[in-house]
C-alpha cells in the first residue's frame, strides 16, 4: 500500500519548482518581491510595480565605443497622428533628459518623398527601442498596427525594446499581439514619461554591459 502510494504522489510542476527555484536563488527583498509578483500577475499588467533594477552608468552608455551608436535612434515612438501633441511632450522630455536620447518622430524625421512602408520599417530597424503609444486612434490606424507587426517581428523575444504605453484604453482592448508584454498605463503624464525613460535607460545598459562582457 504505501509503495502504490509513492508512486501515485503527484509532483510539483516544473513552473513552480522553477519559481521556487528563482525566488529562493536570491537574497535581496527586491528580487523576492517580484517573483512573487510575476507569479500572481498574468502579462499584460501595468509596469507601475516595476522591477528596481541596478544603478544604470550613463558614462558608460554615452562612451564613444558603446553599443548605443550602433544604432540611428534609441527610440522610435509609434503613435496615432490625432496623439502628436503628447507625442511632441514626450519626445521633447527624452531629448532632454541628460542622456540626450536620440528619438524618431514619424513626421520630423520621415524623408520627404519617401514610401510611408519604408520609413516605417527603417525606422524600426535603426531603433534601439520601440514605444507603442496604444489609444483609440493607434488601435484605429492601419499604420500604427504595421508598425507594431514590425517591431515584433524584429525582436519578438527581445526583453524591453518594445514598450507599450495604454492611454484612454481598456485593458480588453489592449492589442493580442502584445498581451505577452508588461505595459505602462499613462494616468499621471510625468510617472508615465519617467517610466519610459527608465525602461529605455535598463534596455541601454544591458545592451552595454552584454556588448562589454562579448568583448573581453
Amino acid at each position: 500500500g504505501w509503495f502504490r502510494r509513492l508512486l501515485h504522489k503527484p509532483k510539483p510542476s516544473s513552473v513552480e519548482s522553477g519559481l521556487k527555484a528563482s525566488c529562493s536563488a536570491s537574497s535581496s527583498p527586491s528580487s523576492s518581491s517580484s517573483c512573487a509578483t510575476s507569479s500572481s500577475s498574468s502579462p499584460g499588467t501595468s509596469l507601475a510595480r516595476s522591477v528596481h533594477s541596478s544603478p544604470v552608468s550613463v558614462s558608460d552608455i554615452n562612451a564613444s565605443g558603446s553599443a548605443r551608436w550602433a544604432k540611428r535612434y534609441d527610440v522610435c515612438i509609434c503613435h496615432s497622428e490625432v496623439d502628436l501633441e503628447l507625442v511632441e511632450e514626450l519626445v521633447s522630455y527624452l531629448e532632454g533628459q541628460p542622456e540626450s536620447f536620440r528619438c524618431f518622430l514619424q513626421l520630423r524625421d520621415a524623408a520627404p518623398g519617401s514610401a510611408v512602408v519604408t520609413e516605417l520599417c527603417d525606422a524600426v530597424q535603426n531603433s534601439h527601442c520601440w514605444v507603442m503609444l496604444i489609444t483609440p486612434g493607434f488601435l484605429r490606424d492601419p499604420w500604427c498596427k504595421y508598425q507594431m507587426h514590425q517591431a515584433l517581428a524584429e525582436a519578438p523575444m527581445a526583453n524591453g525594446r518594445t514598450i507599450p504605453v495604454l492611454k484612454d484604453v481598456d485593458r480588453k482592448d489592449y492589442p493580442k499581439e502584445l498581451r505577452n508584454l508588461y505595459y505602462i498605463y499613462m494616468a499621471l503624464k510625468e510617472n508615465s514619461f519617467r517610466q519610459i525613460r527608465d525602461t529605455i535607460m535598463r534596455y541601454l545598459h544591458e545592451l552595454c554591459r552584454s556588448s562589454t562582457s562579448r568583448t573581453e
